[in-house]
């Protein structure tokens, strides 16, 4: 049985006392014993403040990108040996915003999945289509090649240590969304790609969705057998809502 993960992407909002704010009201509202893992992602700055916060309960931290390189002149950059000490244990690499707004390659993706794991950190790799590319039917191609970047510089087992996102960008801060279906359909399709390569690893490697995922829609989108919880942007600034969605997943 995998057990499922519900990760808030904070995305830049926020601030210290907003951060406190959010923390507390979410700790006092998660149910104690709960069967879902859940992970905060934070902006870097407030990395170090979130993780104190939440240190005495079973959240975890996590950065929201990476740098390729372990050290050196890449102003602006945070490696992961850095990410690792302020208290993280997972970290998005490749996410949608990463790709499309920076520019963010396929093959640099990759590099940042190898030095994520390098520095010891789980990367929670993002994959996922546009509205152009899936109206033109190129959904699996896409994610497909996503995937192949990584495989061919990790080979497989490296999933066994990582986590993927399905994140339709298309249905990111929208409010449009996949319908559970069409969320399990590539799902499915992911997790039988990685069969195809490595059974034991397809099996346990956990598979996120990505895309507008709220309290109202959780519980029908995890209840599919493909789809292992939820990377959650806006709904995980609302701590009643986002503790709904983990409720759902747990």
């Amino acid at each position: 049985m995998r057990r499922p993960l519900v990760a808030g992407n904070w995305k830049m909002h926020g601030s210290r006392a907003d951060n406190a704010t959010l923390v507390h009201g979410l700790l006092d509202l998660l149910q104690p014993g709960a069967r879902a893992d859940v992970l905060l992602c934070p902006p870097f700055v407030y990395l170090w403040e979130t993780g104190r916060l939440v240190k005495d309960s079973d959240v975890a931290l996590g950065g929201q990108s990476v740098c390729a390189e372990a050290q050196g002149a890449f102003t602006g950059e945070v490696s992961g040996a850095m990410l690792r000490d302020v208290g993280c244990r997972y970290v998005l690499v490749g996410h949608s915003e990463r790709r499309q707004v920076y520019g963010e390659s396929d093959s640099l993706v990759a590099r940042k999945f190898v030095a994520a794991q390098a520095s010891g950190l789980v990367p929670v790799l993002c994959v996922g289509e546009t509205l152009d590319e899936r109206e033109a039917g190129r959904t699996s191609s896409v994610v497909d090649r996503q995937l192949d970047a990584v495989l061919a510089v990790t080979g497989v087992g490296a999933l066994g240590s990582a986590v993927i996102a399905y994140e339709p960008v298309w249905a990111i801060g929208t409010g449009r969304n996949a319908t559970p279906d069409q969320a399990q359909e590539v799902h499915e399709a992911i997790r039988a790609k990685v069969a195809a390569l490595d059974g034991t690893i397809a099996d346990s490697v956990r598979i996120l969705y990505g895309g507008s995922v709220k309290a109202s829609n959780a519980r029908e989108l995890f209840a599919m057998p493909d789809i292992d919880g939820g990377l959650v942007g806006g709904a995980s600034l609302k701590a009643d809502e986002f503790a709904q969605i983990c409720a759902a997943a747990g």
